[in-house]
């Protein structure tokens, strides 16, 4: 059994981009979890354009 494993989680967010204004797009999270249970840290996050291409989310501003 392993301690540390890697999980990833796909869910619907509400992002804002300059060019498009409000944005609603599927958010892959990456995180390290323990025991299959707790969460440790989000490794990485990443968002699929319309047009197939895979972006970071670092370039997107979060709505609030």
């Amino acid at each position: 059994m392993k301690l540390i494993t890697i999980k990833r989680k796909t869910r619907l967010e509400k992002r804002f981009t300059p060019k498009m204004g409000e944005l609603h797009t599927n958010v892959t999270y990456i995180k390290k979890t323990l025991l299959n249970i707790v969460p440790l840290e989000t490794i990485h996050k990443y968002r699929e354009t319309y047009y197939g291409k895979v972006k970071d989310c670092e370039d997107c501003v979060l709505t609030k």
